[in-house]
């Protein structure tokens, strides 16, 4: 059952080992920005898996929705959160 899922995913999102390279690179880019530290803890993990959709979107199918749906779900938990915080 799970090979079936890892087969799956791979065709849509490519190789793990290539995508983890894109979305760790892109990680270190963002930890490295002096504005990293200023961010609360939703802001860093919103950011991290909205990477991590991006590294799929980078390494698989360009046309899968569902990686473009979640990027602006992870955005609209940020909003929602910086909107109860005004």
């Amino acid at each position: 059952m799970v090979d079936k899922t890892l087969k799956e995913r791979e065709s849509t999102y490519g190789d793990f080992s290539s995508l983890s390279v894109i979305a760790n690179d892109l990680k270190l880019s963002m930890r490295a920005a002096d504005g990293w530290g200023n961010l609360e803890p939703e802001h860093k993990e919103a950011l991290d898996m909205i990477v991590h959709k991006i590294a799929r979107i980078i390494n698989g199918d360009p046309n899968h929705i569902d990686s473009w749906h979640d990027i602006a779900g992870y955005a609209m938990l940020v909003e929602d959160i910086i909107k109860r915080r005004l």
